[in-house]
């Protein structure tokens, strides 16, 4: 090839497109950064990387400020903390702590960007080759639905568990081509597992596919094997490196514990020894697949069988009801569609494409017989499902359509016989995320479409500014009984502690302070001298939820909202927007 044709080094085109998507985020949310920290997970997380700091233990989670004097117990990795720490030393290196944490919020969020685009175009590049890769980096480049979280100031877990979700798919489609791709999906899966357990879906898939490649053909003895070694080795060390010794024993639902490790370990060590002993026969490698499963799922569900009702299994009930049913990731596709339709359409449009685009690829005859194509594919049809169940997951069935997609666009190009770039790259950027979104919410609004309940919050803006906590911060130092969303905020912004925050885990605080504003104010103040509540804090017109009608009216929270303070309360002057009230006991 000549120099006037050879192409560019992919690894330059995707430093390039990482580099434009970071200019573009960074120019749309700088100030943003100043004003505010982004959710309540990127508040708690910056909590405790500065506790870890401050000089708290490596397994020492336990929240003091929070539901004193219990605590909360987080089940966060403190790989994470790790990780936002370093950064923040780099940047204090050369600017003041406020600038230097400004800045680590920042560009946390934009290193995970490169492997999730990085991983988006390996799958890309397995399924067609080398173009399908640059559509990927062009679906990427455009492909606003998909940086929601990687917007800068997210440091919570949700980037780093979607990069590597898609490196551990990428890993499998090219473990058919590439020996090391192998070890690298097992690798990669153990040290997804020490991060969290959001992308499990995801990581099973990947399992599965593994597994079935290894029954189904003596080809996939060798893939197998190297996954599962690889698997079982990081797994333990994801173990030791997260669960405290005095934990070893205990099964949870929500982080990886003795039951998750058992789960993964057999899986994994019986994927090993059926590769490396088994690999001859169909017979004898069903055989073994199957008891390998079965194994691994009888000792997880015996070390802790509430497991199977899903993560939140073990929380108390109540919490459903009063928090968890709220939550705006955690709602239900469907249900969505008919509250908020514009904002259901913008989530479901790409991953949409993204599946039809797969089913117009399985027509294909190459294609139907493909690994890569029935893992990719395999692997997105689960973020669907799950984005189906909680709308939180659409990020990762966004990311995980564009390779998809990217190898439909090239079969479109040659049925539209487009071989320029020009017309090339005009049909690409139609099928961006972007572009098929804002095509889809333009044609829902010409319908009429519209959302009843909007997932915009005006009204409680002011209330997560982080300005707007200088005034709270000043106070002398006590427990306050506020919103439970406002409880990760008040903990990073001043120094007092919280009766609750929004955390499954912790039910009993979540209860009380629910069960606080929505007593009957008597009885609210025995509640609150029980627990030892110094200030109670309300900001904006919203209720707690659950609490409707003359309840509401009659409740602690109606009362204070009707400016009907009972005379045990005492106003705190100027802490607006906060309504803040001393306890006088």
């Amino acid at each position: 090839m000549s120099a006037t044709t050879r192409q560019p080094h992919f690894a330059l085109l995707l430093a390039l497109a990482w580099l434009l998507v970071v200019l573009q985020l960074v120019a749309q949310n700088w100030h943003d950064t100043a004003q505010t920290l982004l959710d309540t997970d990127d508040a708690m997380r910056l909590v405790q990387m500065r506790d870890w700091l401050a000089g708290h233990g490596w397994y020492d989670t336990n929240f003091a400020r929070v539901q004193p004097p219990t605590g909360y117990e987080s089940h966060w990795s403190r790989l994470i903390d790790v990780g936002l720490a370093g950064t923040l030393w780099v940047f204090g290196l050369f600017f003041d702590g406020p600038l230097a944490e400004r800045l680590m919020r920042t560009a946390w969020p934009m290193l995970w960007l490169l492997p999730a685009m990085a991983g988006t175009a390996a799958i890309a590049w397995r399924l067609a080759g080398r173009e399908a890769a640059l559509i990927a980096l062009l679906l990427a480049l455009v492909g606003l639905p998909a940086f929601h979280q990687f917007r800068p100031g997210r440091i919570d877990h949700h980037n780093v568990q979607i990069a590597l979700s898609v490196l551990v798919v990428a890993a499998t489609v090219w473990s058919d081509r590439v020996r090391w791709a192998g070890y690298a999906a097992g690798a990669l899966t153990g040290l997804a597992l020490a991060i969290g357990l959001e992308c499990l879906p995801y990581l099973l898939v990947c399992a599965a596919a593994f597994a079935l490649r290894y029954i189904v053909t003596r080809d996939g003895a060798r893939a197998a094997a190297d996954y599962g070694l690889a698997l079982a080795a990081a797994s333990i060390v994801a173990f030791l490196l997260i669960v405290p010794p005095p934990h070893w024993g205990r099964g949870v639902c929500d982080a990886i514990a003795v039951n998750w490790l058992t789960l993964v370990l057999t899986g994994g060590l019986g994927l090993w020894l059926g590769g490396t002993l088994f690999g001859s026969r169909l017979p004898v490698r069903l055989a073994w697949g199957g008891a390998t499963a079965l194994a691994a799922a009888a000792l997880f569900v015996w070390i802790e069988p509430r497991c199977l009702k899903g993560p939140y299994a073990m929380m108390d009930p109540q919490v459903w009801a009063i928090w968890l049913t709220h939550v705006r990731e955690m709602q239900p596709l469907i249900p969505l569609m008919g509250k908020s339709p514009l904002t259901a359409i913008a989530i479901v449009t790409f991953p949409a494409a993204a599946l039809l685009a797969a089913l117009v690829l399985i027509r294909d005859r190459d294609l139907r017989r493909d690994f890569g194509y029935l893992a990719a594919t395999a692997a997105l049809v689960s973020a669907f499902i799950t984005t189906l169940a909680a709308i939180k997951a659409y990020s990762y069935a966004t990311w995980l359509g564009m390779p998809l997609v990217a190898a439909f666009a090239l079969h479109l190009f040659a049925a539209l016989k487009l071989h320029a770039l020009v017309p090339r790259f005009a049909v690409g950027m139609l099928l961006t995320p972007a572009a098929l979104s804002i095509g889809a919410i333009s044609i829902a609004n010409a319908a009429g479409l519209d959302d009843r309940e909007s997932f915009n919050r005006p009204e409680r803006e002011a209330c997560l500014k982080t300005a707007s906590y200088a005034p709270l911060a000043s106070l002398p130092k006590g427990l306050i009984a506020a919103d439970i969303d406002f409880g990760p905020f008040l903990l990073a912004l001043t120094p007092h502690s919280v009766l609750a925050a929004p955390y499954h885990r912790l039910s009993s605080g979540i209860v009380a302070a629910h069960e606080v504003f929505a007593a009957p104010p008597d009885d609210a103040r025995r509640m609150l001298a029980t627990l030892g509540v110094t200030y109670v804090v309300t900001c904006g017109p919203r209720p707690p939820n659950d609490l409707a009608g003359p309840r509401l009216r009659a409740s602690l929270w109606g009362r204070l909202q009707a400016k009907e303070i009972p005379d045990w309360l005492e106003p705190v002057a100027g802490t607006a927007p906060f309504e803040a009230y001393r306890v006088r006991m």
